[in-house]
């Protein structure tokens, strides 16, 4: 039957690579809400314009913590039963797209914030909502990637969607910031558009929900809808509520069945969060650690996208023939290495030649944690399980800010600061090496087997 399903889900079949350039194409868009909403420029400019003169004792950057938390709150109960309904009901590419062109209309509304105090509640809320809608958004995202992969190729597709991902995101902050934001004065960038009201900022805000909007829709219509699924009998008619009970049947299943992706889902949270903790504090690091002038911190930035989004490409094809565990462990320890010998260095050159070793292998960590889940996932249960992917990657990531703030505190430097982003590494992959790898007896495996 879990075979039967598999097939019928499109799971083991190979897919065209116009499917999988339009699946890839999703990746390459959503840049637009990491790179230039959460990252590098929206959340920035909440902070230093809006909020800048922002009354009272709680600073902007505060509320905009804040508000984060709140959205990663409702990202962690909202995923796990969203995507067990998405496969229950066989509405997985509706929801995406719903998802997606909900989240870019929170990104257009943001051309609306103005960069007085006044409207920075406003640009909290969309930000705070656009985050929620966003990630639940890659639970049916990430889980088309069976549909889009067989046993064979699962790895070097999942690493062209985040190299996609990539350099959709340096594509579009060099558009950004040679457009509109480079120069000083009252106008910037080659357009020359004017900086009264925040109008250069909130014209690459609508500019990145127009990118997303653009190239979110080719995966909604080259990937079928994937059918119903009869893996879980009953989990379609359960309203939204009693959706909750299915889900913690399937988790006690789950646990008494399978504790191996149980530990996976533990482990990936863990080095996950060590892996957001690198690039979240590698630019802060790059200025009061290792003297590189702030201006040359984007230079930094797009040349470590670069770097992440071949790393993905090339530990793709590795991850088929040697399995994703591999990748993932020579990537932690290869990461470990270069972060012990920045403990000990200083200086613009040896920062510029260990932290791009250290993005190099950021990016197949990433590809081959999806792909790991991917291979050991029961068919029909994709959404189900990138939902929980999603939800203990939430769980756990305070982590990585806060064993880094430790080790600074600790020691009254921000160097130390790396040391406590490698314990969080350590952990999770001293966890992973526990986790027994995908073999070839995999569900997906046996759902190609049958479809072949």
């Amino acid at each position: 039957m879990a075979a039967d399903v598999g097939v019928r889900a499109g799971i083991g079949r190979a897919a065209t690579r116009r499917q999988v350039a339009a699946w890839g194409s999703w990746d390459w868009g959503s840049a637009a809400f990491n790179a230039v909403i959460v990252t590098f420029v929206f959340s920035v400019y909440l902070t230093d314009a809006v909020g800048d003169d922002l009354p009272g004792s709680i600073s902007a950057s505060t509320w905009l913590g804040w508000s984060l938390a709140v959205a990663g709150v409702f990202v962690s109960v909202l995923a796990p039963v969203s995507g067990q309904r998405f496969d229950a009901v066989g509405r997985r590419k509706r929801a995406l797209g719903v998802l997606t062109f909900a989240t870019v209309a929170c990104m257009a509304a943001m051309f609306f914030v103005r960069d007085t105090h006044e409207y920075l509640w406003l640009g909290l809320v969309l930000l705070a909502v656009g985050s929620v809608l966003f990630e639940v958004a890659e639970v049916p995202y990430n889980s088309m990637l069976r549909q889009v992969s067989t046993p064979a190729t699962i790895g070097r597709v999942s690493g062209f969607g985040w190299a996609m991902g990539y350099f959709g995101g340096i594509v579009l902050l060099l558009v950004a910031y040679v457009g509109f934001i480079a120069g000083d004065g009252d106008t910037r960038g080659l357009l020359g558009v004017t900086t009264e009201g925040g109008l250069n900022i909130r014209i690459v805000v609508l500019l990145a929900a127009v990118w997303f909007g653009v190239f979110a829709l080719p995966v909604l219509f080259a990937v079928p809808e994937v059918p119903r699924t009869a893996a879980d009998p009953g989990a379609d008619k359960v309203g939204f509520l009693g959706s909750y009970a299915v889900l913690w049947r399937d988790v006690r299943e789950l646990w008494a069945a399978d504790r191996r992706t149980v530990g996976f889902l533990v482990a990936s949270a863990i080095f996950r969060d060590g892996l957001a903790g690198v690039f979240t504090f590698g630019a802060v690091l790059a200025v009061t650690v290792y003297d590189i002038a702030s201006g040359d911190v984007l230079l930094f930035g797009v040349a470590a996208n670069v770097l992440a989004a071949a790393g993905a490409l090339c530990a793709g094809r590795i991850d088929d023939r040697v399995g994703p565990k591999a990748v993932i462990v020579v990537s932690l320890v290869a990461m470990m290495a270069a972060g012990l010998v920045l403990l000990a260095v200083s200086g613009p050159t040896m920062f510029w030649v260990f932290g791009l070793v250290l993005c190099l292998f950021v990016g197949p960590a990433q590809s081959s944690s999806r792909t790991f889940l991917a291979r050991i996932t029961p068919p029909g249960r994709e959404g189900q399980l990138f939902g929980l992917y999603a939800t203990t990657g939430r769980a756990v990531s305070f982590l990585a800010p806060a064993l880094f703030g430790l080790f600074v505190w600790l020691f009254d430097a921000d160097r130390a600061g790396i040391a406590g982003l490698l314990v969080v590494l350590g952990v999770g992959l001293a966890a992973l090496l526990a986790v027994p790898a995908p073999r070839g007896d995999t569900a997906y495996v046996a759902a190609d087997t049958e479809a072949g």
